[in-house]
């Protein structure tokens, strides 16, 4: 009876270990292709224009081994912008992006995968961009689907680090 219960206990302990190893997707570095999509919900730009970087936009990039380990996903912050109160999880990723300078406002940030070859993720800014004399409000929302294509990122420069 005393044996059956420590291997019902080992058996039980060894299946947590399994799921929870399961659970620890793990991400690759090298060659990611990202599919962005941006909406833009509030626009600086005068009635009737289209601002650059609607849409949808596929690019290739490097992601390090260091990115994945402070952010899990390949991230960029555009100039004058930080990526502050990163919370990463197994298969998940939080966290904030804060920009000053020309454009300021503040973008929440999460992304998700299951498998390691995917990942996809979402970012919605709400701030306010200066154009010449005048500034204005902003808002836009972006979708990013990344997915592993090699281990190898040929000519691709590896992505920078964004700043903290």
């Amino acid at each position: 009876m005393h044996k059956n219960r420590i291997l019902i206990t080992t058996g039980c302990c060894l299946f947590v270990l399994a799921i929870f190893a399961w659970a620890q997707t793990v991400r690759k570095p090298g060659l990611w292709e990202m599919t962005t999509n941006m909406t833009w919900q509030q626009s600086p730009m005068p009635q009737g224009m289209t601002m650059p970087g609607s849409g949808q936009h596929t690019t290739l990039v490097c992601l390090t081994q260091a990115m994945i380990d402070k952010y899990g996903i390949p991230i960029g912050a555009g100039q004058g912008c930080k990526i502050i109160n990163v919370v990463l999880h197994a298969t998940s990723m939080t966290g904030e992006m804060v920009c000053t300078g020309r454009m300021t406002g503040k973008a929440t940030l999460q992304s998700s995968w299951s498998d390691p070859n995917i990942a996809k993720g979402s970012s919605h800014f709400v701030g306010t961009m200066q154009m010449g004399q005048r500034s204005g409000p902003v808002e836009y929302t972006t979708q990013t689907t990344s997915v592993f294509k090699s281990s190898d990122c040929g000519s691709v420069a590896p992505m920078p680090m964004p700043q903290e």
